[in-house]
């Protein structure tokens, strides 16, 4: 009866602090609507052309034209093209027009390949003691004859794998090229289109497996990245209202009231932990609807559960345990509540930044991978893609739960501690 009636009385408290309810709930929906909704262009920037290129070909050989073609087959640039431009234009196109680059075809682009291509082949024959190569053709130092401007904004990935896309096109022009000219050295007779075919052709594919507990694909999207992180990152931020709370309880005396009733302060701390770990799990509840629910309406990929529930739930408790026991360490050690809402709300910030919250630590420094590890959010995250990205069961994140619970009795202790230091309880 006393834990259910310092229940009551701690759920009458949360609801009176409105601005702490508003940040707990309205702020991650509205994280997790904008953060998924612009990175969902990154994710899907492999398998949509999105990448809007400008072509500007000068040149007026056939080869040029062939080159643009296999350009337009990678299936990643939407290009535009261009008669002639200059400079300033081109300059003018990018930046105004938000536009990934601009491809320039000077004069010449044709014969630079077919004398290359000769010459090659020419060397190839030679090197089977074949006659009919020739490798006297003369070969233009210039290596301008194809230009990429690109728009500094675009992210070195980015701009990577359109180089590599450009390159790969300019490969299978000249591999083409020099198939024609070694069998019209032999054969005296044009490739025909078949052969070509037949020869250029890759009957070697590339199988790519997912790394999952049963072998099954997950739809890998920014909602099934991002929904799991920000509901972490929601479940922490109770520590703008708990820990808050802690401190106004021992600058009013609370605590000292406690110590002169017949109950115990264990059990207003059993109390906070119990609200708060109920209001850790509506918040995932109501991210976790959003993701399914609303996300399909807007443009977004709804979110697709773990076959695993009953793991989905525990972890999700857990997660929210870890997320109530930091609050409250940094409730007892906070002085006011500015030191409690102020340290609480950067340092889950930064905790969420080690942690892999907001940039896949894979891509971290070496040395910040190594600190990830002191994050409870990054245990936590890892717990939830085990699920939502490698449709996991419980047993195979069973790990991740264990170092999650082990920080949160670390914390406990640490807070009890405290409270003895200063005997308070």
């Amino acid at each position: 009866m006393k834990l259910l009636a310092t229940i009551q009385k701690d759920v009458r408290i949360l609801f009176r602090d409105k601005t702490g309810l508003l940040l707990m709930f309205a702020m991650p929906v509205l994280l997790v609507l904008v953060v998924t909704g612009i990175q969902n262009s990154n994710f899907d920037v492999t398998h949509k052309s999105t990448l809007s290129i400008s072509v500007c070909n000068k040149d007026t050989g056939s080869l040029s034209r062939e080159f643009i073609d296999a350009l337009d087959s990678t299936g990643l640039f939407n290009l535009s093209f261009y008669r002639n431009i200059n400079e300033e234009q081109l300059r003018h196109d990018i930046l105004k027009k938000n536009m990934a680059g601009s491809i320039i075809i000077n004069d010449g682009f044709s014969q630079q390949i077919f004398a290359t291509s000769k010459q090659t082949a020419g060397k190839a024959l030679q090197s089977f003691g074949l006659e009919g190569g020739d490798t006297t053709t003369i070969i233009s130092n210039h290596n301008n004859h194809l230009k990429f401007y690109y728009n500094p904004a675009l992210q070195q990935s980015l701009k990577a794998s359109v180089e590599g896309s450009v390159l790969s096109a300019l490969q299978i022009i000249q591999s083409q090229e020099v198939l024609k000219q070694i069998y019209l050295a032999i054969n005296e007779a044009p490739l025909p289109d078949s052969l070509k075919s037949q020869l250029l052709k890759n009957n070697i594919g590339l199988e790519a497996i997912p790394l999952t507990a049963n072998e099954q694909a997950t739809n890998l999207n920014a909602t099934q990245h991002n929904v799991p992180s920000w509901t972490i990152f929601a479940m922490f931020f109770v520590v703008m209202s708990l820990g808050a709370g802690i401190v106004r309880e021992k600058l009013s005396g609370a605590f000292i009231r406690l110590r002169t009733l017949p109950t115990s302060y264990y059990i207003s701390l059993l109390s906070k932990q119990i609200t708060y770990l109920v209001v850790t799990f509506i918040q995932a509840v109501l991210i976790f609807a959003i993701g399914i629910l609303i996300f399909p309406h807007i443009g977004l990929p709804a979110l697709q559960l773990p076959g695993d529930v009953a793991g989905l739930i525990i972890v999700t408790l857990v997660c929210g345990w870890c997320a109530v026991s930091y609050a409250l360490c940094v409730g007892v050690f906070a002085r006011t509540q500015e030191q409690a809402s102020a340290f609480g709300s950067v340092s889950v910030i930064i905790l969420s930044l080690i942690g892999g919250l907001m940039v896949p630590d894979f891509i971290m420094p070496q040395g910040f991978k190594s600190l990830s590890s002191i994050s409870p959010l990054h245990w936590c995250l890892q717990a939830y893609y085990g699920l939502f990205l490698q449709n996991g069961r419980l047993g195979n994140i069973a790990m991740n739960i264990v170092f999650i619970i082990i920080i949160a009795v670390a914390l406990q202790l640490i807070a009890l501690l405290q409270l003895k230091r200063k005997r308070l309880i």
